[in-house]
């Protein structure tokens, strides 16, 4: 597709922006106190905020509205993606499947996530151990929707029909004999041009990577600059009738409408190194000292568990709602952050130093597992604040495609 723009390279540190926004990367800093043209700073995690450098993988987008502001998720029909590797008996014999059919438009109307079925698989999502194969037979494009996997990567393999897939990060036209992969958390959207079929492998808990070049040599098949990267685009409109974020989340799909670990005391460590079954952090009382920063915790999706439990006092992120002796789950890539007051606040105090927290003590238990909850905790405690999403319903647009960097 003509004008669709590329950075080379796997894995690199890119850095892009929208060219119709110049000066929209904030300079020598990822979390300023104001981003520039009124946007919301917000980090994606694809590894433990502890990982060696060589496997430290997160992005800072500059968003006109962050990604907590959400509807609360609910249940969808999963058609064919599932999980369920025990539904069947195994079978040991050579299996083979023919084309599989893609649905006539003139029949029903079939995207990509509603066109995806799960062929085999292995492992368990909670565990963060696994793989899914599936297949993708579409006939129309995703309209007013988007999609994000939780749950893992997708490596996405066009067979029939070249897909525009619009992303957090840009937009990329991909065609059969050519490879797309997604990673977990991304939001991302596809459009089609007809009959569309190709295949999905999904990884549980680690990201592709290049293969080592062992005894090919230093010339191996697959170089980091046969991979592109999209450029930074944003698009600025609102859905009348809402839009909708559909997530994969322990291998069921839900919908919603759309309108850092600072001090660890313990660690339980997995088998992957800087990666963690269990820490324990805390936030206590503290000197705030960061200059030109927004010094609340910032706008999060992690890769990572995080519950949040509250000892005494107010959390500095939410000084309401949050109560000593409650708690909060903020599941794998569930959106999380500041709510409106404390983000006005902080955006507009001046930074002086100054105590934080005192006379108050918060915590998190933060894992790489996807936790399941109970019955229990979600039923029959008849504890569960069902309006917690609404402390986000109030952060309201700041985007001013008008501002310009001050000259100095």
């Amino acid at each position: 597709m003509s004008g669709l723009k590329y950075l080379s390279g796997f894995g690199n540190e890119f850095s892009s922006e929208d060219p119709r926004c110049p000066g929209s990367l904030p300079e020598g800093q990822n979390n300023p106190q104001v981003c520039p043209y009124g946007l919301y700073a917000e980090q994606l995690s694809g590894s433990a905020f502890t990982c060696p450098r060589p496997t430290n993988k997160r992005s800072w987008l500059y968003r006109i509205l962050p990604s907590v502001r959400h509807k609360p998720y609910t249940a969808m029909h999963c058609g064919n993606l599932t999980e369920k590797w025990d539904e069947v008996e195994p079978d040991p014999n050579q299996l083979r499947w023919m084309p599989f059919t893609i649905p006539k438009s003139s029949e029903k109307k079939v995207d990509f996530v509603t066109g995806l079925h799960t062929l085999c698989g292995a492992g368990d999502t909670k565990s963060r151990n696994g793989i899914g194969i599936h297949m993708f037979t579409c006939n129309t494009s995703m309209v007013d929707r988007c999609f994000n996997n939780s749950d893992g990567d997708f490596l996405i393999v066009p067979q029939q029909g070249e897909i525009l897939i619009t992303t957090e990060f840009g937009k990329m036209m991909v065609e059969p004999n050519e490879i797309c992969v997604i990673q977990q958390g991304m939001r991302f959207s596809v459009n089609v041009f007809g009959e569309t079929r190709g295949y999905v492998l999904e990884v549980y808990g680690a990201h592709f990577e290049l293969p080592d070049l062992g005894p090919i040599g230093a010339n191996g098949l697959a170089n980091p600059r046969d991979f592109l990267t999209p450029v930074a685009w944003y698009e600025d409109r609102e859905v009348a009738t809402g839009y909708t974020v559909i997530n994969k989340y322990q291998g069921k799909l839900f919908s919603s409408q759309q309108d850092p670990s600072i001090f660890t005391v313990l660690t339980a460590k997995s088998s992957r190194p800087g990666v963690a079954m269990a820490d324990f952090v805390i936030f206590p009382p503290r000197w705030g000292v960061a200059d030109h920063t927004f010094r609340p915790p910032y706008y999060h999706r992690n890769c990572m568990s995080e519950f949040m439990g509250l000892i005494k006092g107010h959390y500095e992120a939410k000084e309401e709602g949050f109560q000593p002796g409650g708690g909060t789950l903020h599941s794998m890539m569930t959106p999380h952050g500041p709510d409106r007051d404390c983000f006005e606040k902080s955006s507009t105090a001046l930074l002086k130093p100054e105590r934080v927290a005192d006379g108050t003590m918060a915590f998190m238990f933060e894992s790489s597992f996807s936790m399941a909850v109970t019955k229990w905790g979600l039923e029959t405690c008849q504890r569960l604040d069902k309006s917690y999403y609404q402390c986000w319903e109030p952060l309201r647009k700041h985007f001013d495609p008008n501002w310009r960097p001050s000259k100095q």
